[in-house]
């Protein structure tokens, strides 16, 4: 007997990854062309994590709206609309920089309006991945599409900061507008016809609330979320202004970190190969034993490790990354209503991202009182304490990969004539 297809529709499952490569390589270049083109316009590094804050701000402000106009829409519109949408501000800011008359609040402006297309595009784009995928191959074509993912964001900044030397931070915001321009047009093709119709609901507000009584009602899905809003701050945390310090007083400078900033992407890829052969049958309980790894890089930190150790360490972790980030996604596409996948995931999005800048805040407060030492190890303690906390839920612990999507996962209801889903995204839990 031959193996169920991995997808429902190869062709959209094409299109989506060749999108998704496309957005990846021009965006991952962008965020360090938009870091220099504050810089040449005379902003500071405050400036910087200004026009940072604008994109993030916005992003979690609108993602539960996201989410809800995404499960009542037809979904890869949603999708090529935020396209639209980025593509414009991107092109903007790309003539601002490129004539030299950018400015810091329009640079800001901008940077919100490409985070609040995000917001509308993250919950629609990962409803319509894990509605294109089937059968017990979900696993691998998670995997894989992750695999192009993370090669494009390698690739996309290393290029990209090769390019902002060479050609100027301008043209290499220009390439992203042109990236979004051609992945909103690959979406365009998606065809949505095997999705049923969807009627129209009671209201915004009313979807929220379905939302949220669907992820409060799974008491593996909201400690996991709950896990993560954590995990990911401690981490970032760690990352953005931990490790620098560390690099610049006891490894040597920036080479250093950026070494193991490159291990660490070079983790993500070997993971995600792993799991194109990797199936376990505990989904859950597989992914959150992965989590663990996650609390090495700070305590390498604290230690501190050497370059080459460190690098290491740095590898394991992003191939844990994809470990979990593999079986959250089958979980999700197991488990959730079709016709509320992008409801859930915006509160899962919520929950990864909304902790992150209060803990880059309290970063330096936190190395005042413990030092930089007992700061570290407390990123490393949260990540352990939290993990083990999570495998005391059942469901973690039991929930098992089933060949067939059940009847609990399949629409319920019907959908808006030209569908509501398909896909593209990445497991937001991690971030």
């Amino acid at each position: 007997m031959t193996a169920p297809p991995p997808v429902a529709s190869p062709r959209n499952y094409r299109l989506l990854a060749a999108a998704a490569v496309v957005t990846g390589l021009g965006a991952s270049g962008a965020l360090i062309a938009s870091a220099f083109a504050v810089l040449e316009a005379g902003g500071s590094a405050g400036d910087v994590g200004l026009v940072a804050a604008a994109r993030t701000i916005p992003l979690v402000v609108f993602l539960l709206i996201g989410g809800a106009i995404a499960d009542r829409l037809p979904r890869h519109r949603v999708m090529v609309a935020a396209n639209v949408l980025n593509c414009v501000s991107q092109a903007i800011f790309a003539i601002l920089v490129i004539n030299g008359t950018a400015q810091l609040w329009q640079m800001a402006l901008l940077s919100a309006l490409g985070g609040t297309g995000q917001a509308f595009f993250a919950p629609a784009a990962e409803g319509m991945l894990l509605s294109s995928v089937t059968g017990d191959q979900a696993g691998k074509a998670f995997a894989l599409f992750r695999l192009g993912v993370n090669g494009a964001n390698i690739g996309g900044a290393a290029l990209g900061g090769a390019l902002v030397a060479a050609i100027g931070p301008g043209w290499v915001l220009a390439v992203d507008a042109a990236a979004f321009a051609v992945a909103g047009a690959l979406r365009t093709f998606l065809d949505v016809s095997h999705i049923p119709e969807r009627e129209p609901g009671p209201g915004m507000l009313r979807d929220l609330r379905d939302g949220w009584r669907e992820v409060i009602s799974r008491p593996w899905l909201w400690s996991i979320v709950v896990q993560f809003a954590v995990v990911n701050a401690v981490v970032a945390a760690a990352e953005s202004v931990y490790g620098p310090l560390v690099a610049r007083d006891s490894l040597g400078g920036a080479a250093p970190w950026g070494y193991a900033l490159a291990a660490f992407g070079a983790g993500t890829v070997g993971g995600a190969l792993l799991m194109t052969r990797y199936k376990p049958k505990r989904i859950l309980l597989a992914g959150i034993l992965s989590v663990f790894p996650l609390a090495l890089p700070s305590a390498a930190l604290a230690l501190p490790l050497q370059p080459m150790p460190l690098a290491a360490v740095m590898f394991v972790s992003g191939l844990s990354v994809e470990m979990f980030a593999v079986t959250w996604m089958m979980a999700l596409h197991q488990e959730i209503p079709e016709e509320k996948l992008s409801r859930v995931a915006s509160y899962d999005m919520l929950g990864s991202l909304a902790g992150i800048p209060l803990a880059t805040a309290l970063a330096g407060p936190a190395m005042g009182v413990l030092g930089i030492d007992g700061a570290l190890w407390g990123c490393s303690a949260l990540i352990v304490l939290l993990t083990a906390a999570v495998l005391f839920i059942p469901e973690v612990r039991t929930l098992t990969r089933r060949e067939q999507v059940p009847v609990a996962a399949q629409p319920t209801v019907k959908a808006p004539r030209g569908g509501s889903g398909d896909g593209t995204a990445s497991a937001s839990a991690t971030g």
